[in-house]
């Protein structure tokens, strides 16, 4: 601190970087002091500074201990000063770059005074020991600073990016080595440091070539797709052998990928992209199948339909599903004229298969949602039993969006941040002033796979194509950023906040181009898999690399805890009268005319 004053220089300069004093989720002005971070060479030294702004005067240092510090005259433990309190976000990238600022204005801006003076610190970076970043999540960035001797400053939050334009500029003057043992800890080390030497297998650096950096990769030009034509009835039949065994499917799927099905053989084929048919099967060995899955069926659809009023009365649990499904029953897809009417039997497939799902799935039961998953199967099936086992195969996939825990949401929307990162970087950037980073617009696309955001026809087509598995995992996440992608001008509105965001992206339902999206998603995909930087986390969201972190499996000893009937946002629901519901599997057949008629199945 002691190096001649006309030697100063700023590196690097960034405003908007908070300290939180609380860790309350508020906004409080006590509790978020602004101030302005800065690299600052001295001499042969260089440090980083961060001071409060908006105060002039002689300013103060204040000191941390290690164990204890004594803030406004309370004793406070390091864990309850630097808890940020909440999950943050994913790290911004920053248009800030490496400048000189002139002496004078340097000196006039580090004079500061008053309340929060106490929270201003410098420190060398011979001091520097180590940095923790954030873990991804759902908030702001932030950085804390860690000395040698064990002080660990308070975590800075940066409210408009930066934190990784500032780990670019402190690589300038320091080697930055992701721990192996903690991905979010940079270890500290100078360039002719003999530890850095000595561990250099065991670190995985910060440099000019890291996957981490913030400098995108190279991408390339996106590739243009074109769409196929669908694949019709003959051309599954050729590939069926004589017993009926589906012949090369990994094939198969990759034509359904890129052309969908012709409506009529979708009754069939949907069977097998769901888990009902195994696709080795022959048809013989489906028959017998069936037989034994509706058996299966009706089994546990008689658990639910002979438990008797009083019974009933006794199991809340019971009641709150059967309520719940009652009225999303009523509300569901009622515009299309295969569900509307009261006396439908369209409504009381829809409510008898979900009640059996209950049966079927004891832990999960059922939560708002579903009852969107299942309206397209039982639409292209049209029977009981093989939407039941159809709906149960598509739940393998989805299961996890409903449970309490919210844990895979969460994880996808994390994964779709980093994936729009990589793509957009501006767009990101955008959206974070705009404090809509954490993209929870998106919320609802995933949930139920878009089947509010695209008209019925579409969905088919939709659902058919990110059920082939093709072109990679989490395809799904793809039409994400298509789907932002194609609206980035809109939604880059200088005038747009938060409100206007979520207004847009709701209006968009019933308005977007299928087709103009599955080619800006698998366009997309391609880019990414032919860029040979990509950076290794995205590699592992879009199965280019194995991932090496555990997720837990639906098969996993631990129950998923869904959302209980009295969590569910009742002010969403509305009241539906009680329908008198028959006992027996209703199958439903269109007449030419477009008429409904229903058969009972024996």
């Amino acid at each position: 601190m002691g190096s001649p004053a006309e030697s100063l220089k700023v590196a690097f300069e960034k405003e908007g970087v908070f300290l939180h004093t609380s860790t309350k989720r508020n906004h409080d002005q006590d509790t978020l002091i602004p101030g302005v971070i800065r690299i600052l060479e001295k001499g042969p030294d260089t440090v980083v500074d961060w001071t409060p702004i908006g105060e002039i005067g002689e300013h103060t240092r204040f000191l941390y201990s290690k164990k204890d510090s004594t803030v406004n005259g309370g004793s406070h433990t390091e864990e309850e000063m630097f808890d940020p309190g909440y999950e943050p976000d994913w790290a911004v990238i920053s248009t800030v770059g490496t400048r000189l600022r002139p002496l004078e204005d340097v000196q006039a801006a580090a004079q500061c005074s008053g309340a929060h003076s106490k929270w201003a610190f410098s420190l060398s970076l011979s001091e520097l020991k180590s940095i923790r970043k954030n873990k991804p999540g759902l908030g702001w960035s932030y950085l804390i600073f860690i000395s040698k001797d064990g002080i660990s400053f308070p975590a800075l939050h940066f409210h408009d990016g930066g934190t990784r334009a500032l780990l670019k500029c402190l690589c300038k003057y320091v080697v930055l080595a992701t721990s192996r043992k903690d991905p979010r800890l940079y270890l500290v080390y100078s360039h002719d440091s003999h530890a850095l030497s000595q561990s250099f297998d065991e670190l995985q650096l910060f440099d000019e070539h890291s996957s981490d950096l913030v400098s995108q990769a190279d991408l390339g030009q996106r590739p243009t797709v074109q769409r196929q034509e669908t694949l019709t009835a003959a051309e599954w039949t050729k590939h069926l052998d004589p017993e009926g065994r589906v012949q090369d499917a990994a094939e198969l799927k990759k034509k359904i990928f890129k052309g969908g099905l012709c409506h009529s053989i979708r009754r069939e084929v949907w069977k097998f992209l769901l888990g009902y048919y195994p696709w080795d099967s022959t048809a013989e060995e489906r028959k017998a199948l069936v037989k034994q899955k509706t058996d299966e069926y009706f089994r546990m659809k008689l658990q639910w339909k002979s438990v008797t009023e009083d019974q009933e009365l006794r199991n809340s649990l019971l009641r709150a599903y059967k309520s719940l499904i009652e009225r999303d029953v009523s509300r569901t897809d009622r515009s299309n004229k295969f569900y509307e009417g009261n006396d439908n039997p369209g409504l009381v497939l829809l409510n008898d298969v979900l009640m059996t799902y209950c049966m079927y799935n004891f832990d999960l039961g059922y939560v708002q949602g579903m009852s969107d998953l299942l309206s397209p199967i039982l639409y292209v099936t049209q029977n009981e039993v093989d939407s039941f086992w159809c709906f149960t195969g598509f739940m393998e996939l989805v299961h996890r969006n409903f449970e309490e825990s919210q844990e895979s949401m969460k994880e996808q929307l994390e994964k779709l941040a980093l994936l729009l990162r990589v793509l957009d970087s501006a767009l990101c950037d955008f959206l974070d002033s705009r404090e809509s980073g954490n993209l929870c617009f998106c919320f609802r696309w995933l949930l139920i796979w878009f089947k509010r955001e695209f008209s019925f026809p579409d969905i088919l087509r939709l659902w058919e194509v990110q059920w082939t598995g093709q072109p990679c995992p989490n395809f799904h996440l793809l039409v994400c950023c298509a789907i932002l992608d194609s609206e980035r001008d809109a939604l880059m509105n200088p005038n747009y906040g938060f409100n206007e965001i979520l207004k847009h992206i709701n209006e968009l339902t019933m308005r977007l181009n299928m087709e103009d999206i599955l080619c800006r998603a698998e366009a997309i995909f391609q880019q990414l898999a032919a860029c040979p930087q990509l950076q290794r986390s995205v590699q592992e969201i879009l199965g280019l690399a194995e991932n090496t972190t555990p997720t837990p499996s639906s098969g996993s000893g631990s129950s998923p805890q869904a959302l209980s009937p009295s969590q569910t946002q009742e002010s969403e629901l509305t009241d539906s009268a009680s329908h008198s519901l028959p006992d027996s599997s209703i199958e439903i057949l269109h007449t030419e005319d477009g008429t409904i008629e229903s058969s009972q199945s024996p």
